[in-house]
């Protein structure tokens, strides 16, 4: 096939002796630093008063939540009852040989929750802080999809178009959809636009609209990004064989970000800095 396109990209960002750093880990700190920048000057142009040491409690509650939920999501919607009969290594991993295998929904779901705290213990209006944090994490999901096609991993179903990849190992040696870069354009870099464009206006949005705005528009991406993604390989397709649990998990998002902009929209709701 001409102009076949092959995947040989290193995980590894650098090692020295005994320490070896992961592209992937670097998408984390860097998203999470980059989501906590934005947020601190969305936040200071709505004049809501946040400190810098407000807005890193808020990152760190934050990833502590996305850490547990993505990987609580992915035990229960993923795993196909694996880790129901190994439950060690939910924690340790397979055989103590570290940690696979996280999901986006349960993230979500655990970073709102760790925020949550995090707003409770700095006595910070909920809404408030997620609008203005939601502005920059498409940035970090972009980063984290591109971490994804560095690791080879999460590709598409084989293609003819001439931007597919052969990623070689257990993806085999045919073109398949990047679609890892797919979701990095659409939710990362499209949505962010969106939201930015939002958030720049005049008139300050009301509490809810960003919010709002980020879970709908990710869950129709995900969602329609689904068709050309090839599904977990212990689930395989669901509800008659075209579904993936994906986009299963991103209805209820479709529904609720749907359900958050209008009431946003209707209430009208001012930014407050207030619990």
């Amino acid at each position: 096939m001409l102009n076949e396109i092959y995947h040989a990209i290193d995980p590894v960002a650098f090692s020295a002796g005994p320490f070896t750093i992961y592209w992937y880990g670097l998408a984390y700190m860097f998203g999470a630093l980059l989501t906590g920048f934005i947020m601190y000057r969305t936040q200071k142009r709505w004049g809501m008063g946040y400190t810098v040491d407000d807005v890193m409690t808020l990152v760190i509650a934050v990833v502590f939540g996305l850490l547990i939920g993505g990987r609580l999501g992915y035990v229960l919607f993923y795993s196909n009852g694996y880790y129901f009969e190994h439950p060690l290594e939910i924690i340790f991993g397979q055989n103590g040989q570290g940690i696979s295998g996280m999901s986006f929904h349960g993230g979500l779901v655990g970073g709102i929750v760790g925020g949550l705290i995090g707003c409770r213990v700095l006595r910070l209006n909920p809404l408030t802080v997620g609008d203005a944090a939601f502005v920059g994490v498409p940035l970090a999901l972009c980063l984290g999809r591109c971490a994804n096609f560095i690791n080879g991993e999460l590709w598409g179903k084989p293609t003819d178009l001439p931007w597919g990849v052969v990623f070689g190992g257990s993806a085999g040696n045919i073109p398949r959809h990047p679609s890892q870069l797919y979701e990095a354009f659409l939710e990362g870099i499209v949505l962010f636009v969106i939201l930015y464009a939002l958030s720049r206006r005049k008139k300050t949005p009301p509490q809810g609209a960003i919010m709002g705005t980020f879970v709908l528009g990710y869950g129709i991406v995900r969602f329609l990004v689904e068709f050309v993604r090839l599904p977990d390989a212990q689930l395989g397709y669901l509800a008659g064989g075209w579904l993936t649990m994906g986009q299963v998990l991103s209805i209820p998002l479709i529904v609720i970000g749907a359900a958050v902009l209008a009431w946003s929209l209707w209430a009208k709701r001012p930014q407050r800095a207030d619990w």
